[in-house]
């Protein structure tokens, strides 16, 4: 039996917000379309957001109309933005992951590693 993998899609520009929710089987194979919303693009002007919390809010209505049409709770969405003012940078990093801390309890008088 195979799990369907649900997709989200969030379109943000400048006269509206655009939210799908698709379906699909496997990679490669044909979507449905369980879910779509929008919302006026309050708070974003020329694709640049100009008043965060109306942005907000629009993304939230576009949202809650796709929850609703699919009837499914939206966990993770893949973002679409575009605009001269946006640029990125490829780079690499290391991050440092110290040991879980050790406690002594004086019950057991071992040590125990904290979860």
């Amino acid at each position: 039996m195979s799990r369907r993998k649900k997709t989200v899609g969030l379109d943000l520009g400048t006269s509206r917000v655009s939210v799908v929710i698709a379906e699909s089987d496997d990679p490669g194979t044909a979507v449905s379309i369980i879910g779509v919303g929008e919302s006026p693009s309050d708070g974003v002007r020329k694709g640049v957001v100009v008043n965060l919390d109306k942005t907000i809010a629009s993304i939230q209505a576009a949202a809650v109309a796709a929850e609703r049409m699919a009837g499914q709770r939206i966990e993770s969405v893949v973002v679409s933005l575009a605009g001269t003012h946006l640029w990125s940078q490829n780079s690499t990093g290391v991050v440092a992951v110290a040991p879980a801390p050790t406690r002594w309890t004086a019950r057991t008088g071992c040590a125990m590693r904290s979860a």
